[in-house]
């Protein structure tokens, strides 16, 4: 049964979709096979694999939720695209803004994903989930649907600072929809190591946070080569297999891999 993990932080700019990304190949490396669900409409993580189209398709998740919403079966290849780094994904549009509104009414609303995934998840080793940087309806569903959490932080104050209410959403999740859920990790993301403030504050959250939640003992470093491989729609493994950041989150991809153990 597949090990399903969201990718969540409600503030923007923390690398959670190259954070997705990237994990995924990094597990497919591992001769897994991992499937993306990319469950945020700004499509970061589908656009970061040259899936570009999205807006125009009818092929995404929007319209399997949309589906589930409106009692209708669910096509049979749930609109998996095939990658060529080895991973599946089923990506997202803007007009999974739209669908966000509609779950408000929904039956069974929060458990809506959770469907989507029933059906295709055992075909799987690992599931991520890419959600959106809010926490509306759409992060709830992919929190329903997992197993565990994993949040990438920005080494700054303020993302730091964000982080308190989001644990406390993650907390009402695991009481009142998924009593399984964990949080898997904190993982540090653009970090440029060279800076007191970045040191500073990876230290104020491990002091802070430490005893109680895990947090990765690996870091991604700040790489210019992250931003041009998203423009080249791949992973930093493909485009930049031996750079500091890959190498990175090649020994990220082993302390998930220890956790799960």
């Amino acid at each position: 049964m597949a090990r399903i993990i969201s990718i969540v932080n409600q503030k923007g700019g923390t690398g959670k979709s190259a954070c997705t990304a990237n994990l995924a190949v990094g597990l497919a490396q591992k001769n897994m096979k991992v499937l993306i669900v990319d469950a945020d409409p700004q499509s970061d993580v589908s656009a970061g694999f040259g899936y570009r189209d999205c807006d125009d398709s009818n092929e995404t998740l929007t319209a399997l939720m949309d589906a589930v919403m409106k009692d209708e079966d669910i096509p049979s290849d749930c609109h998996i695209r095939h990658q060529a780094e080895g991973i599946d994904i089923i990506c997202s549009n803007i007009g999974l803004a739209g669908t966000e509104v509609q779950l408000v009414n929904a039956m069974s609303r929060e458990y809506v994903l959770k469907q989507i995934l029933y059906g295709i998840k055992d075909q799987y080793d690992a599931v991520i989930i890419d959600c959106m940087p809010s926490l509306g309806m759409i992060t709830i569903n992919a929190l329903a649907a997992s197993d565990e959490v994993l949040i990438p932080v920005e080494a700054s104050y303020l993302p730091i600072k964000g982080l308190q209410q989001l644990l406390k959403t993650i907390g009402k999740v695991r009481k009142q929809i998924n009593p399984k859920l964990q949080v898997g990790g904190i993982l540090f993301t653009m970090v440029d190591a060279h800076t007191n403030d970045a040191r500073n504050n990876m230290e104020l959250l491990r002091n802070v946070y430490g005893s109680q939640i895990n947090i990765f003992d690996n870091y991604i470093p700040f790489s210019v080569r992250m931003k041009e491989a998203v423009r080249e729609g791949q992973s930093i493994f493909s485009y930049d297999p031996k750079g500091k950041a890959t190498e990175a989150y090649r020994r990220v991809t082993e302390e998930v891999l220890k956790d799960a153990i």
